[in-house]
Order: C-alpha cells, then structure tokens, then sequence
C-alpha cells in the first residue's frame, strides 16, 4: 500500500509546509533557497461534544442529540489545525483576518520577557539562514564582551505574531529550557536572550554543517548502517538526557539536527524547543504538536508522555536507513491516517539486505502502542547500537517508575516478576546492570530508595525542577523497602509491555511460567488471590477470576500468570 511503504525523499530546497521529505523525481528549484521549517501543528478534537469515543477525546462517553439520519465518523485530527494553530500563536496568512478570542486578544498581553534590551549594543546581524514559522534565524556577530568576534546563530521572534497568552509562554519556556539544557555536547549552546520592542532575541551557537536532512539529500537519499549508528548514537544521548530531565522537544525532525561544521565526522546537536514542554514520569500530556511525518499515534489521541519522541527517532531511523518515509500520504488527514492504522514495509529493498538487528532496532520504536516502544537508554543498549564508539548509557527514568510499581505490587505478582528475570538476554541484563551501577550501589552491591534520590539529584538541571521530577524521584527516596540486591532489581526493572512487544514474548513467557511453577507456584484460593491482588468486596472475583487458577490443582494458571505480570487493579476488573 502506498500510505505504508512511503515515497523516495528528494532535494530539501523543494519542501512544502507540511512535507519534510518531498518527491525525489522532481527537480529541485532555481531559485534561492530559504528554508522552512515543518508548521507545528496545535489542535484540541473539533467538535469534542458531537462525538461519542473520539479517539482524539475518549473521555467522551455520551452523545447528544443528533441531526442527521445517519451517524458519521469523528472528525480527521488533521481538520482545522492551521485555524488553530494561527490561534494559538497568532500566525496569518495573507488575506486572513486575525480572530481574537476573548482575553487572549492582543491588547492587554504582556509581552515584556524580562530580557536585556541590549542586543543591537552586542551583536550584529548577518543573512538569514533559516526560517521557520513564528520566526526565522540569522547569524549575526558578537561585537563586544567576552565573545567579541564570535560568529553566532539568533533566533529571532517577532512580537507581533505573538497574539495569544500560549505564544508568549512558548517563548518563555523554550528560553528557560535552553538554559537549563544547556551543556550536553549533541545540544546547541545557549548565549543569552535578548528583547526590544519588536521581537525576542535567542543568540546560540552557530553551526554551520547544515541539517542532517541536507547530509541524507547528499548522500543520495540514504545512509549506510554504519553511519546511520552515529547519528542514531548522537540523537538517543541528548534525547535520553532530556527525558531524564522531564523535558519532551515534541518536534523532533531531522531539519532540527544539525551539524556543527562541514567535516564528514562533525558532532550533531539538537536545535529549536519552541514546542518543547515538561512532564512528569506519572503524567500525560494531551495537546496535539509536532509535524506531520513524525508525530505518534498517541499524540493524536491526545495522551503522550516522552514515548512521543521515541516514535519520532523510529521516523528517522526508518528514512536513514531506507530513503523513504513509513508513513506517507498526499493529505494531512492522510498522513494522520496512516500512522494510526497503518504498519511501515521491512519487504522492499533495502530492507532485506539490512541486519536483523537493524530491522529489529526500527521496529521496536515504531511499535504504535507507546508500552512497547524503547526509551532512549533502552535504545542506546540494543544490540545495534551495542558495539558502536562513543556509547555511554545514561539513567533511564523507567526504572523508577517501574520500580515504584513494583514496591507497591503483591508478593505473588513480585514472585513472578522474579521468574520473568531469569529469563532475560545477555542485552536485557547488561542494561540492568548498567542503571543499577548508575544508582551507586554499596560494596555489598546493594541499593536503598535513598540511592534513587541521590543518583537523580547528581544529574538535575533547573528543567528537572519545573518539570517537578524532583518531587516525584523524592516521593520514591521516602518510600520504606527493603534494599535491593542486583538480582531483585531485575525483577523490579523489568517493563512486560515492553518485552511483549517482542518476537520473543511467548518464550519468554512459557519459560518464566516454568520456572514459576519449580520455585513460586502453589495452590491458591480465589478469596486469596482476589486478597492479594487487592481487588475490592464490589468485584465478583469468582466470575473474573475463575480462569486465573487450574481447576485441577488449585494453582495458577499460565494465563493468570501472564495478567499477574502486567499488574492489575480494581480499575482494572470493574472496567472488565
């Protein structure tokens, strides 16, 4: 099918809005080249309240009235998002008129940032080098203080697109994000800010290697596997620091990595947070951003964390390697279609000729259900990445969520889990190993909760303050358990969605169901086991439970011990 298998990319000097990688077999234009970037998209569901079960809304759960004959399907994600977004950050196209909305209006917003108004006493402005939708950049020259002379990239945003109260916070958040980031070597260098009455000033770093969209372009479309390693090396160390930090970049594109210089071996480094956004491990966010070609299946139901990202580094790593898109289509709607529903081709060319390792590092980060999908960290230590230069896996903050589910877990789910870890790979467990020496374990090779807070607090920049993962890594410290040895914190550690999602699930499922059944398995009431779950008197346990114990020795069965490993609630059994 054409939406799956994707189109050939092709010169960027060609690009649409909304198209990162146009048609190869077109020719590429005469003309200057000024560079746009993909248009973020913004769009709560149109309409939420004429719609039952939107997938871009699914709290709704009735429908009113109707007014035709026969019912119709939800609305695209994709209706109505220039509208939006043009509301939200006050972007109009010629002819247009600008709505304001209520107290958003452009009167009476306060645009002063706080910034030094300084900028044309420090810094002069070269040609534009880039342009994207709410502003454009420039390189420019320092031309006093400690970095006279220094050639430098800045952003600059204009003030008058800045119509609504969510612009003017994006501007504010995507400069305190760069200051806080600011530091990891595959993420470019913040200076300082400026403001005047006219616009926003960003002043960074200036590279001048180009977006790895133009390398992919010169290197005919695509890149050995080799070299995709260092970039894919590159990408997953400054989006794994991010993460730990609680920041989501929600655009991730290669027209947003860029080269520092010309050289074939320049580092990379991650530009552009103006739709980054901080979040909790235990939250979700729900407003649609991001680019068409890159953006997850959760985002446009409107509930994502930093998963999101890791779809977007799928994209990437699929057009690296292959030249073509996994998920195209000539409309928006299209597009959004196809990532919800469509699965990308490992058939064509050159896809048999990659390593298995190759294909199984793509896939297991375009898996549409975000459990499944790889962290950074995660992907950093899968075995195509394993024997690469230059790795260094960086703390992964799954494992505090995990290890905070598994704490509050019953004995018979932690018995199990126990059992699932003997069955790990060499891979599987040498990434254990690694976060658990990150936590800095005693000479005994033992963890406290009280190592989770110091090893967080070590590595905290001021992003991790206000993404408030902080109070949430110190919830965890307090927490009264045992220590840990290594062997328990595999069990701890282990994600069972995310080794579902693997080929080798049922073996490994049978295999730890044997090893239940030696050490852990024993006869088991109904009463007992609805005691241990937790469930509540309000559930009929012997109706939901029933096929969770063999009839004929009162043990567990394979079934309920596979519903044991992903852990189950009350919630969970009034839903059912």
């Amino acid at each position: 099918m054409g939406l799956c298998h994707g189109k050939p990319i092709e010169n960027s000097q060609n690009r649409s809005q909304n198209e990162a990688l146009p048609y190869e077999s077109e020719p590429p234009p005469n003309s200057h080249k000024t560079k746009s970037s993909n248009f973020p998209f913004y769009s709560p569901s149109p309409l939420p309240s004429l719609f039952k079960n939107s997938p871009a809304i699914p709290s709704v759960n009735s429908t009113p009235l109707r007014f035709f004959k026969r019912p119709f399907p939800p609305p695209s994600p994709a209706k109505h998002i220039r509208a939006l977004l043009a509301r939200r950050h006050g972007s109009v196209k010629p002819n247009e008129a600008s709505i304001p909305e209520g107290h958003e209006s452009d009167i009476g917003l306060d645009k002063n940032f706080g910034f030094s108004k300084q900028f044309v006493a420090h810094y002069e402005l070269g040609e534009e080098v880039g342009r994207g939708h709410f502003g454009y950049t420039c390189s420019a020259k320092a031309k006093k203080g400690s970095m006279k002379g220094q050639d430098v990239a800045v952003k600059v945003i204009p003030k008058s697109k800045m119509t609504t109260a969510i612009a003017i916070e994006d501007v504010r958040r995507e400069v305190k994000l760069l200051q806080a980031l600011t530091g990891h070597k595959n993420l470019v260098q913040f200076y300082d800010a400026y403001e005047d009455d006219d616009n926003v000033y960003i002043v960074m770093e200036l590279c001048k290697g180009g977006e790895l969209l133009d390398r992919i372009l010169s290197r005919g479309g695509k890149y050995s596997e080799e070299d995709a390693k260092v970039v894919m090396v590159q990408i997953l160390s400054v989006v794994a620091f991010c993460h730990f930090q609680g920041v989501v970049h929600r655009d991730l594109k290669p027209e947003n990595f860029l080269f520092t210089s010309k050289e074939e071996n320049s580092p990379l480094k991650a530009i552009d947070f103006g739709l980054s956004d901080y979040v909790k491990p235990d939250e979700r966010l729900n407003d649609i951003v991001g680019s068409a070609y890159y953006v997850a299946p959760e985002v446009l139901h409107r509930s994502y964390g930093t998963e999101a990202d890791m779809w977007s580094i799928g994209v990437i790593a699929y057009i690296l390697l292959c030249g073509s898109r996994p998920f195209w289509a000539r409309t928006e709607s299209g597009i959004f279609r196809a990532v919800l529903k469509a699965d990308p081709s490992f058939d064509e060319a050159p896809w048999p000729s990659l390593s298995p390792e190759a294909i199984d590092f793509v896939k297991r980060l375009l898996n549409k259900d975000y459990r499944k999908r790889l962290t950074a960290a995660q992907a950093l230590s899968h075995p195509w990445l394993a024997n690469s230069h230059d790795v260094k896996i960086p703390s992964d903050m799954i494992v505090y969520k995990l290890i905070r589910a598994y704490i509050s877990s019953s004995s018979l789910r932690k018995a199990a889990l126990g059992a699932l870890a003997k069955t790990l790979t060499v891979p599987q467990v040498a990434y254990l190993r690694e976060q658990f020496t990150l936590l800095g374990p005693n000479k005994n090779g033992i963890i406290s909760m009280q190592n989770y807070k110091t090893a967080v607090t070590k590595n905290s920049t001021d992003a991790m303050k206000d993404s408030r993962v902080l109070d949430y890594v110190n919830m965890i410290g307090s927490l009264q358990y045992r220590k840990l040895d290594f062997e328990e914190f595999c069990a701890a550690a282990i994600s069972v969605h995310q080794l579902e999602g693997m080929d080798t699930w049922e073996q490994h499922a049978r295999h730890a169901y044997e090893l239940f059944e030696k050490d852990g398995n024993r006869p088991i009431m109904i009463e007992e086991l609805a005691s241990e779950l937790g469930l509540s008197p309000s559930v009929p346990v012997h109706v939901v439970l029933q096929d969770w114990i063999r009839h004929s020795d009162g043990k567990l069965s394979f079934l309920g011990f596979v519903r044991l490993l992903h852990g189950v609630s009350s919630r969970t059994f009034q839903k059912a």
